[in-house]
């Protein structure tokens, strides 16, 4: 019926069966967290379940690492599902009369691996996810929060490459979700492991998602990065979808900095600093090195001055007090600082060379849903 043209809603009333996911292509990158989203009902927990065959597909591939799922038998179906690919549910889903340590290591002792070794991964994990001096408790002597960083322990004890995540944080409060992400975050500078994440919550995809797939009826409506995402929605679907986004905690520096005026120190003086300055109707120029490191900024009241001086040299005339910041800090940490401060702040790289500059008018663009860079 899919391939005469039928829509899902013509399949549901004329077979009352529902169209879980529907021709849906993607690839996810080695080491990255790809966040699958969508409202209900969009096909996003069925395609992440059909990634590791709890649900069957009825037709399609699912390759890892040219490896098709689709064509393992039973054992080594359960051997990827056991030593490749580990999943964190949204419910926990620990043993209530294990312990903690058990709980970690249960993954691990349904696979026959010895108590010793089993318990040493586990105690790791746990290490890893904050739960040190706990390995003795049970699960209901735990917060919302920790128990979620059991299954996440557990997940991770087989080290695995792979982690399927299904909403795992939507079931915890608001505090204990942000810190959970955190968590993720502080884990995968660490791990690099790939992480397939499924969310409803559009804030969560743009916050931890590296890429995300937006799903609607059980199709693909958009992948992107999340800056994409934002100044560059697919259609009317996604663009009320994040009609609500908070811009400035997706936004980085990068993304609003505009080109700099630059006068270089070893080649230039006041009369060019003067010219650049009339050139571009500015009233100061950065000063850089042969290299571009920041040196700092000169005035144009000051250039004047050393002009009516005669004075050659820029040197003495540099004001090295120049508010900075990295390509990756996002706008939310800069807002009340680039509202209030008399000099741009300058977007300088870890060996303090200038990349741009960040001027109001491009940060109210940014909010405002106004194009920005994504290519940074």
């Amino acid at each position: 019926m899919l391939k005469e043209g039928k829509s899902k809603a013509d399949i549901l009333e004329a077979t009352d069966a529902t169209i879980g996911v529907n021709q849906a292509t993607f690839d996810v990158q080695d080491g990255e967290i790809f966040v699958i989203m969508g409202l209900s009902g969009s096909g996003k927990s069925t395609t992440i379940r059909m990634l590791n065959r709890l649900i069957e597909p009825t037709s399609g591939q699912v390759l890892i690492d040219g490896e098709d799922v689709m064509q393992m038998d039973k054992q080594h179906l359960r051997d990827v599902r056991r030593k490749k690919m580990s999943m964190v549910f949204q419910s926990f889903a620990l043993l209530p009369n294990h312990t903690i340590l058990q709980n970690a290591a249960f993954g691990l002792e349904i696979q026959g691996v010895d108590r010793d070794a089993r318990e040493k991964a586990a105690m790791a994990s746990l290490e890893l996810v904050g739960l040190h001096g706990y390995a003795e408790q049970y699960p209901d002597q735990l917060s919302g929060g920790m128990q979620q960083r059991v299954g996440l322990a557990r997940a991770l004890a087989n080290d695995p490459e792979i982690l399927l995540m299904d909403e795992a944080f939507s079931a915890l409060d608001p505090l204990n979700r942000k810190d959970m992400q955190d968590e993720l975050l502080d884990l995968q500078e660490n791990m690099h492991k790939t992480i397939i994440f499924i969310s409803h919550d559009l804030n969560e995809a743009l916050r931890i998602g590296d890429r995300i797939m937006i799903m609607k009826d059980g199709e693909i409506v958009q992948i992107g990065t999340p800056e994409e995402i934002l100044s560059q929605p697919a259609d009317d679907y996604v663009e009320r979808f994040i009609e609500d986004v908070d811009r400035s905690r997706v936004y980085t520096a990068g993304n609003v900095m505009v080109r700099a005026t630059t006068i270089n120190i070893e080649k230039g003086g006041p009369r060019l600093a003067a010219r650049r300055m009339r050139e571009n109707e500015i009233s100061s120029v950065y000063v850089v090195d042969n290299s571009r490191h920041l040196l700092g900024i000169v005035d144009a009241k000051d250039v004047r001055h050393a002009i009516a001086d005669n004075k050659t040299d820029l040197r003495p005339l540099i004001n090295a007090d120049v508010p900075t910041t990295h390509i990756d800090t996002p706008l939310s940490d800069l807002m009340d600082a680039v509202s209030s401060t008399p000099i741009p702040f300058a977007v300088v790289d870890d060996q303090n060379r200038l990349q741009g500059i960040i001027i109001r008018g491009a940060v109210l663009g940014a909010l405002s849903g106004n194009e920005v860079n994504t290519n940074v």
